[in-house]
């Protein structure tokens, strides 16, 4: 599935540069979450990218040149003995073909899903309120943070408004009042065929395959993957019902026209990004 006829040749001092450069800007992302841990401190917007997707911040630090790339002295090195490398005389590469007899079925998952979506027409007319569904009408909050117009006014914007989630994974967490507004039924079967490039959960979740593809991803490519989630998750939580002025947060008041069209404009730019990612990451299984 990905070829590895033609090999790429890095030295030493190259390798060992890439390395250092991923490490210091994994490191950057992932500052934040390190040091809140050792206090037991969360964050309302920021720890999502730890805990819905349960990946360790190591796992960012660690750097992969991807499939068809030579690490030349790299076979006396820690990651000679890393799962999916094999060495090469003093030199050591991933052992893609080694990769791919494992983990065929759920690449192919990865290219179908994210190839499809990458066709389909963008949609920017639901306006962030999946949060709003997940809260509607429900007194308990998965969030510590405060409604910002309060319940009865948060259930005025849904019921005002027209809901047209098309994640699944952001549609289960919908009220059971909610669930019924929704204009779509999302469920994990119909995900290859509702899955389009205008949701930000969907560009959230590049990360998530990037990380399953493991070693034959190059390493900008996993931290570009993670820094568009960050990115997203912030409009997220910015365009959400919550009050989060003490977490530094201004408001995309979704419930009128200045914020509907701020949100859609933002929606845009990470459209653009996550396709980008999207081609990157199907070239990668060709």
């Amino acid at each position: 599935m990905h070829s590895t006829d033609q090999t790429r040749v890095l030295g030493a001092t190259e390798w060992r540069g890439l390395e250092q450069a991923h490490e210091e800007r994994a490191d950057a992302f992932t500052r934040g979450r390190r040091e809140r841990a050792a206090t037991g401190q969360t964050h309302p917007v920021e720890d999502f990218l730890f805990t819905y997707y349960p990946f360790r911040p190591g796992l960012l630090r660690r750097w992969h040149p991807g499939a068809g790339v030579l690490l030349q002295g790299a076979a006396a090195e820690p990651r000679a003995n890393w799962k999916w490398y094999r060495r090469e005389g003093s030199d050591s590469q991933v052992d893609a073909a080694a990769f791919v007899e494992k983990n065929e079925r759920v690449m192919r998952f990865i290219g179908s899903l994210l190839s499809a979506t990458r066709q389909r027409p963008a949609q920017f007319g639901c306006f962030g309120l999946h949060e709003w569904a997940m809260v509607y009408r429900q007194g308990e909050h998965r969030h510590v943070a405060p409604l910002r117009l309060g319940q009865s006014d948060t259930d005025a914007v849904v019921d005002g408004n027209r809901v047209a989630c098309s994640h699944f994974d952001a549609f289960r967490f919908f009220t059971p009042a909610a669930i019924g507004r929704n204009q779509l039924q999302p469920t994990r079967e119909n995900q290859p065929v509702l899955e389009q490039p205008g949701c930000l959960h969907a560009g959230m979740d590049i990360y998530k395959w990037v990380i399953k593809l493991g070693p034959l991803v190059p390493g900008e490519v996993l931290l570009d993957s993670f820094e568009l989630a960050h990115d997203i998750r912030q409009l997220d939580m910015e365009a959400s019902p919550y009050d989060l002025a003490d977490w530094g947060y201004a408001p995309v008041a979704v419930e009128t026209a200045a914020g509907k069209a701020e949100y859609v404009r933002r929606q845009r730019g990470f459209t653009e990004r996550s396709n980008i990612l999207r081609d990157r990451v199907v070239g990668l299984l060709a």
